[in-house]
């Protein structure tokens, strides 16, 4: 038997403002419609902190600091590959809100 098994590691944000805003995609996509916060895959060789901060940025245009880890959670796909989602909360951002 393995000890070993296809990973996919994934993340999400939560972006909240000192007004209690929470910032939410609306997403149109027939695979995975409805509100969701901004997030992706992990690359490969790339931190989960940096795939964090670089998947706000593609989505919404906000640079965020300081993202804390809140929350895991797994699931297996399909075709048998484990989807590992790391949740991620953040109050500091500069930029301009874009939508995607």
């Amino acid at each position: 038997m393995s000890k070993s098994e296809c990973a996919v590691f994934t993340n999400m944000c939560m972006l909240f403002d000192d007004a209690g805003r929470i910032l939410v995609q609306d997403r149109k996509s027939k695979d995975w419609p409805g509100l969701t916060f901004p997030g992706g895959k992990v690359e490969k060789n790339e931190s989960f902190v940096t795939s964090v901060i670089r998947e706000v940025k593609e989505e919404t245009g906000l640079t965020i600091t300081n993202p804390q880890l809140c929350g895991i959670k797994q699931f297996q796909d399909k075709k048998d590959a484990r989807y590992v989602v790391l949740f991620y909360k953040a109050t500091a951002y500069t930029g301009e809100l874009e939508s995607s």
